[in-house]
């Protein structure tokens, strides 16, 4: 009987402990980023038309980057929301980068059509991007401010009311 009461309260803390980092607002769970500032790292990619592009390029906008695979379910569940954020937010000096992992071009082609994507959306055959960043999760998204720097990072999907609570007031400064 102790052993039980020991691993419910091993449970309850557990239980606790991980609500302590979400946001349950509106009966809606969204992880909270990590506040972070820090230069963003010098990074250069061909976009989907073989453009190189660079995080530089994007100086003075506030960037998402969002490191995803096709292949990933949680990737792909997160898509529509960036989409849809994106669309919302864009005129404000925001631009998403989504930088795939590794996936063949026409895989990445077909997705990007499938999902309707109208952001960039940048390839990364041997995982620059995720070095980089220092992290191998996917998904992870960083938020680079007007100055270069990174601000906000998740790793794993991100829901509509993170962004809205965490990267929208970045928008306004």
């Amino acid at each position: 009987m102790i052993g039980f009461g020991f691993i419910l309260i091993g449970v309850a803390a557990f239980f606790l402990l991980s609500r302590s980092n979400l946001n349950t607002n509106s009966g809606e769970l969204s992880l909270r980023p990590a506040k972070l500032n820090q230069p963003a790292p010098q990074l250069s990619l061909q976009n989907m038309e073989g453009k190189v592009v660079s995080l530089a390029d994007y100086h003075g906008q506030v960037v998402l980057v969002n490191n995803w695979a096709t292949w990933c379910p949680p990737c792909r569940a997160e898509m529509p929301v960036l989409e849809t954020y994106y669309q919302t937010h864009r005129q404000k000096g925001f631009v998403i980068l989504a930088i795939e992992a590794g996936d063949p071009p026409e895989e990445v082609n077909a997705f990007v059509q499938r999902y309707g994507l109208s952001f960039p959306v940048l390839l990364d055959p041997e995982g620059r991007a995720l070095v980089a960043f220092r992290n191998q999760a996917l998904p992870n998204t960083y938020v680079i401010d007007r100055q270069g720097r990174i601000r906000l990072a998740w790793t794993g999907p991100v829901d509509h009311k993170a962004l809205e609570t965490y990267l929208t007031p970045l928008l306004e400064e």
